[in-house]
């Protein structure tokens, strides 16, 4: 099933605390996401899909980033992940083309398997001083990689996490 939504954003509310599984897949005309500072999960797949999202602002409050949320939201050009969270899951940014810069949060403990993977424009990305796993694939296929900043933080860089 296919959620048609008339190029517009996302308004939730205040009261929201938890934005579940496949919640807004595949929500095609979707373009801006704004994230309340009441909801502390992202869950997985919750915005899989959504290829016309421009924009995503996460607002401090959210702790955990599932696996796959953000998959294929490929016109978003930058993210800030805030303070408040702290893990990014698995294949959560997997495929975002246009991405070109990341800003990760001050909590961010472990950056996911493939959590960037195939975001072959991302050219800079600022790591928190609190990550400290890199898992596998999170960078591979960032062809466009100019900049980066490891923090004295991080004790485990995964198998080909940085392979373009």
């Amino acid at each position: 099933m296919t959620t048609e939504w008339n190029s517009s954003p996302l308004l939730l509310g205040n009261g929201i605390t938890e934005i579940g599984d496949n919640a807004f897949s595949n929500c095609y005309n979707l373009t801006n996401i704004t994230i309340p500072n009441s909801v502390t999960t992202i869950g997985d797949f919750a915005f899989y899909n959504c290829n016309k999202v421009t924009d995503i602002t996460i607002l401090n409050g959210t702790t955990t980033i599932g696996d796959y949320a953000f998959y294929n939201c490929n016109k978003v050009t930058n993210i800030t992940i805030p303070d408040s969270v702290t893990s990014i899951g698995g294949y959560a940014f997997y495929k975002c083309n246009n991405l070109t810069e990341i800003t990760i949060g001050n909590s961010v403990t472990t950056i996911g398997g493939s959590a960037f993977d195939s975001c072959e424009n991302l050219v800079s990305v600022k790591m928190g001083n609190s990550v400290t796993e890199i898992c596998g694939c999170a960078f591979r296929g960032c062809k466009s990689l100019t900049s980066i900043t490891i923090p004295d933080s991080v004790t485990e860089i995964g198998n080909s996490a940085f392979d373009s």
